[in-house]
């Protein structure tokens, strides 16, 4: 009798991958049900890495508690911080100076970008091929070097405010991103040469991880995952906020719905983030950097809620004010939980050589999920 997949059988081999940390991002623990080398079930155990985030979240201020979510997805920090502040100016009303809607958004493409990056030297690594590490370290250490110019700070940077950022931009900062520019699209043509084009890793990711439009909706993805599958889910386009509005650039759309769709997904963004800031890097209004506001924040009683598009999909946060000085409540919508859920459907009936590319695809950050 053949058994389902899905059920534990005689002769079925249940595995452990993790608990350990071989470089990858955060502490991941996978229980695997193999037939032979047929991955029947996969079950994530979380909370190796758990913190209480948003029990945190409700003894800090409205100040305080922004850059407790730089530790969460640590590589969309940025980004993380910009979520966090716009819900706060919501709860207040506040409007944010056009010069600073400019430089939180050039901040949140130049975050995208190092995301992307990283990911895609480790993507590569994880399939074998290990000098794409190092060329994508490359133009990430440039967007690092920037970011320390202007934020005093590489990974979690704490540059976002109520009302605004928290100092102007360094002097040198245009020219230095026109001078990364300038090296981005001379390196481009290598990622090909070096990884998209190489009939090795095609072969490892076409038709592997494969995840429909539907199930993909179904299992509440969002990010690169959702886009590779054909759905159109960028908070940038739909739900535009800052200056997102106003600029020109396309959502990157893939029907492959498999691991090489979700890669090309990623390759082209950083194409679309460079299309974003050639248009806003000259173009940086004048003015204050910060809405004048209160030393201590009070936000009226009520919910509010505000979202934006990470590295890795939507992030949303929910905060149930009292009236008071702290949050009542604080709830993040983290885009890697809901990615990681559909891990066990896109790798069922595979191979388990296939998973590490199923996996690398899906650029899980723990932290953003053991909140």
């Amino acid at each position: 009798m053949i058994e389902e997949i899905g059920t534990t059988a005689e002769g079925d081999l249940v595995i452990n991958i993790g608990p350990q940390h071989p470089a990858t991002h955060g502490v991941l623990h996978l229980v695997v049900t193999l037939n032979g080398e047929t991955i029947k079930k996969i079950e994530p155990h979380l909370g190796y890495i758990h913190r209480s985030i948003e029990k945190m979240c409700e003894s800090l201020s409205y100040r305080q508690f922004i850059y407790v979510t730089s530790r969460m997805d640590y590589l969309s920090s940025h980004i993380n911080n910009h979520a966090c502040a716009m819900c706060v100016e919501k709860g207040l009303q506040i409007e944010v100076p056009p010069r600073a809607q400019v430089i939180r958004v050039l901040m949140d493409e130049l975050t995208r970008i190092a995301s992307h990056e990283l990911w895609w030297g480790a993507m590569a690594m994880d399939l074998g091929a290990f000098t794409p590490f190092f060329h994508a370290f490359r133009e990430r250490e440039t967007i690092n070097d920037i970011m320390e110019e202007t934020c005093g700070a590489r990974l979690t940077m704490n540059y976002m405010v109520p009302g605004g950022v928290m100092a102007d931009l360094h002097p040198n900062f245009q020219k230095r991103v026109k001078d990364f520019i300038a090296l981005y699209k001379s390196k481009i043509s290598e990622y090909d040469e070096l990884v998209t084009g190489n009939i090795i890793f095609q072969g490892r990711m076409k038709d592997v991880g494969f995840l429909s439009k539907e199930d993909a909706i179904s299992y509440g993805c969002t990010g690169p995952i959702a886009r590779g599958s054909g759905v159109s889910c960028d908070i940038r386009k739909l739900y535009p906020y800052e200056v997102y509005g106003q600029v020109e650039f396309d959502e990157v759309l893939e029907t492959r719905c498999d691991s090489f769709g979700r890669y090309l997904i990623r390759l082209r963004e950083m194409q679309q983030s460079i299309r974003i800031i050639e248009q806003l890097i000259d173009n940086i209004p004048g003015g204050d950097f910060q809405a004048k506001t209160k030393a201590v924040l009070k936000l009226p009683k009520g919910e509010f809620y505000a979202r934006a598009e990470t590295a890795r999909g939507e992030l949303g946060v929910y905060i149930i004010s009292e009236g008071g000085t702290t949050p009542y409540r604080i709830k993040f919508r983290s885009p890697g939980f809901s990615n990681l859920s559909a891990l066990d459907h896109m790798a069922r009936g595979g191979k388990i050589g296939d998973l590490v590319a199923t996996m690398g695809t899906l650029d899980l950050v723990i932290p953003d999920i053991d909140r």
